[in-house]
């Protein structure tokens, strides 16, 4: 991954002109809303404006597209804009690149709002795992699978290594397309939706083990596994997860139904098992959106995903009759999405207003080659 920053110049922020980013951060939120709308003009067509579903509003409604990351990516490659700003985490911003056109730039506002799950899965613990495998003889029949909340690197390594990317809209296709190919599947990086991906598809858990990338990789010990069970399993999940979703616990759906009966649980697939196993409907971020929109007035949903989701649904379907809600009212707010804040957003989009392009992201042309050839196949597996 390479993170290119320009250079800034230092002018006057009430000046309008584009200067140090911190000037910005000390001016309110809503002090930000003219000068974003005066950019997004002036830039046009030139640039587009992606916004992931877990941003807050102060940023997303900006947008020229919304979505999850799949949906995003699939807005990102087939654009003609020269600037895409990618309001979301990094590793989205990576996958726009990859999938980006010649002369394209893709901009981050923050280069700091990353994903801790994707974190969870390093190159080197990867390719360490890899080489454990092939001396287990095990590799050759084995297809790794990323998860798109990976870097681009782990992307380029299932690239290259027979495998693909997915998203949690197609993760069951990508399962089903390399179960064709291969007699297990190495799932990066969340455990939770290779096992609730794996279970809906009817395998058993204990052929779904836990491949844990700090156990000591000695003796008959790899991974945390021994080698009669990696030969037993179908699944190897990687030791990864989300820390909003994983805070949902069974606990959290017994309660919700305690006090509002009749209502409906669902669910991201990242969650726990059991938490997916209590649940009324399991889906990625636009099928939760779209369980809602298909319900007749009157129905109540508790739905556990990032909260600025499920207060956008709130608002937007209270209109409708409909009751939506948390599945856990202590709040499960993805720290590095909230991270991106219509001062950033300003701060960029008024640079290119002035020519100049701040926290670009580019992926390594070799990392890029591979990477793309893994979010390819994700994009025709269905």
């Amino acid at each position: 991954m390479n993170l290119v920053l320009d250079d800034l110049t230092a002018a006057s922020p009430e000046a309008g002109s584009a200067c140090s980013l911190e000037n910005y951060l000390a001016l309110p939120d809503h002090t930000m809303d003219e000068r974003i709308a005066k950019a997004r003009a002036k830039l046009g067509a030139t640039t587009l404006l992606l916004g992931h579903h877990y941003q807050r509003d102060e940023v997303i409604r900006f947008a020229d597209a919304t979505g999850d990351s799949y949906k995003l990516c699939r807005v990102a490659a087939a654009t003609d804009a020269k600037y895409i700003v990618f309001c979301g985490v990094h590793f989205m911003a990576e996958s726009a690149d990859v999938l980006g056109r010649e002369g394209q730039q893709v901009i981050l506002p923050d280069l700091n709002a990353g994903c801790s799950m994707a974190d969870m899965a390093e190159i080197s613990q990867v390719e360490a795992c890899w080489e454990a495998l092939e001396r287990l003889g095990l590799a050759d029949e084995i297809i790794p699978l990323t998860y798109i909340n990976s870097t681009a690197a782990i992307k380029a390594f299932c690239g290259e290594h027979g495998g693909l990317v997915c998203t949690s809209s197609n993760a069951r296709a990508a399962f089903e397309w390399a179960f064709t190919r291969s007699k297990r599947i190495l799932f990066l990086p969340d455990q939770h939706l290779g096992r609730n991906t794996g279970f809906a598809m009817g395998i058993p858990l204990e052929e779904m083990v836990v491949w844990d990338p700090w156990a000591i990789q000695v003796g008959p010990s790899q991974g945390g596994l021994t080698k009669h069970s990696l030969d037993a399993s179908r699944i190897l999940l990687w030791k990864g997860h989300c820390a909003v979703h994983q805070r949902f616990l069974p606990s959290h759906i017994d309660q919700v139904r305690a006090k509002y009966p009749g209502i409906q649980v669902i669910v991201h697939p990242e969650c726990r098992w059991e938490v997916c196993l209590k649940a009324d409907a399991l889906g990625s971020t636009e099928r939760l959106i779209a369980l809602v929109e298909q319900a007749p007035a009157g129905a109540m949903f508790a739905v556990g995903t990032e909260i600025h989701l499920v207060n956008r649904m709130a608002r937007r379907f209270a209109a409708e009759g409909k009751k939506v809600i948390t599945l856990d009212d202590t709040g499960c707010l993805c720290t590095t999405m909230y991270r991106i804040s219509p001062q950033h957003l300003a701060w960029v989009l008024e640079n290119l207003v002035e020519g100049r392009v701040v926290n670009r992201i580019q992926v390594k042309p070799s990392v890029k080659r591979w990477a793309k050839v893994g979010l390819d196949r994700m994009m025709e597996v269905r």
